[in-house]
């Protein structure tokens, strides 16, 4: 009975009614062991399994492959490939598709296969899913894991059992589906990184560099130079111990505690974690992760990871708090979280700053950038968890 279950997904298209069935998948695909030793290709590929197939050099920025690939299999467009190396979120690798490239190198190291008796957007989609973990992981070698590879010989794997629509319509029809909507959440992804890269683009040119009073770039209406000041005549620092701690707010997705706030500045290290706190304070709101690793605003609420978070206060009120959060972002080098006076060296860094009504602007623009980014994001992210709901539900 339960064998029967099995076979039917949650959710079909329109006139499917038959049950999948089990396929090995040596039946319905071929092994590929191709050298290339005529040098048809010298583009080395690696699996991510996010994005595929891709070039080594722009994934890992360097060439890992040696320079001699004569002896690495050589696939090409259409066929897949099995990597044995587990990562975080891949316990039992990855198998992607060639679909960047006409063709490209692999190490020995992968299973390269080509689908025989299956639609292949199908099979792109089934190894989306996480069903062949269980058959992996029954024909892995128990315990074996060898510098990070699991260790399953490629006749185990082409034993493993695929449970499949009989009917090739409904395999294309499941196939179709996500591919769409694969090409939608990659179309979503370019348009997130772009509006990032111009993000990124105008805080180089709306702030002076290289110690010019004069930003590249302006709106119209303002010519004056900036003028330079201490950051310790801009903020007010407050020692943790004005931290309000709060037990009974949590956020369950991210297991800290809520900080109710209106607006300040918040520098946040992470060293010295002796326990989580709220606050409530006054003024705008900015946390800063680490300055080493970056930083974000945040509206409030919004959570803090320890009592080491650092709360700043804008002095002047007249200061457009949006404006000096970008200024922030772009100093070149901040105090790391070990140097002992941290704060006196933080506000002993010099900035320039323009008219209160031109921070306004600047302001205004970066806030809205922001907000932009931060909604293609949130679409990204319900594509994302859309998919992996179809997933769940649309495969045996």
């Amino acid at each position: 009975m339960k064998d029967n279950q099995a076979k039917y997904p949650q959710l079909r298209f329109k006139c499917f009614t038959d049950p999948w069935e089990e396929r090995k998948l040596s039946s319905i695909s071929e092994r590929v062991t191709r050298k290339n030793k005529n040098n048809e290709s010298t583009l080395p590929l690696t699996i991510s399994a996010q994005d595929g197939l891709v070039d080594q050099n722009d994934f890992f920025n360097k060439q890992v492959a040696s320079r001699d690939v004569t002896g690495y299999f050589l696939v090409k467009n259409g066929e897949f490939a099995y990597n044995k190396s587990y990562s975080n979120g891949y316990p039992w690798g990855a198998i992607k598709r060639l679909d960047k490239y006409d063709m490209g190198v692999l190490s020995t190291l992968y299973i390269v296969f080509r689908p025989t008796k299956i639609n292949s957007q199908f099979l792109v989609s089934y190894y989306d899913t996480t069903r062949w973990y269980r058959e992996v992981s029954k024909n892995a070698a128990e315990g074996a894991r060898n510098h990070g590879l699991l260790n399953i010989a490629p006749t185990d794997f082409f034993n493993t059992l695929l449970v499949v629509p009989k009917i090739v319509d409904e395999q294309q029809k499941i196939g179709s589906f996500f591919k769409q909507l694969d090409d939608t959440i990659a179309l979503h992804q370019r348009k997130l990184a772009k509006l990032k890269e111009l993000k990124q683009g105008y805080l180089q040119k709306l702030f002076p560099k290289n110690g010019s009073k004069f930003p590249q770039l302006r709106f119209a209406g303002f010519a004056d130079a900036w003028e330079e000041r201490k950051l310790g005549e801009i903020f007010n620092y407050e020692q943790p111990t004005k931290y309000i701690v709060k037990s009974t707010e949590y956020d369950d997705n991210f297991n800290t505690p809520v900080l109710t706030a209106g607006k300040s500045f918040l520098l946040g290290y992470t060293d010295e974690i002796s326990g989580i706190k709220n606050a409530t304070v006054e003024n705008p709101v900015v946390i800063f992760d680490d300055f080493t690793t970056g930083s974000h605003y945040v509206d409030f609420p919004f959570k803090i990871k320890s009592s080491a978070m650092k709360l700043l206060s804008l002095n002047d009120n007249s200061d457009n708090f949006y404006f000096m959060f970008n200024t922030l972002k772009n100093i070149k080098y901040v105090p790391q979280s070990h140097e002992r006076h941290w704060i006196s060296k933080f506000s002993s860094f010099e900035i320039y700053k323009p008219s209160q009504e031109e921070q306004q602007k600047i302001g205004s623009f970066f806030k809205q950038l922001d907000a932009t980014i931060a909604l293609h994001q949130r679409k990204l992210e319900k594509l994302q968890e859309l998919k992996k709901g179809y997933l769940q539900k649309m495969f045996c």
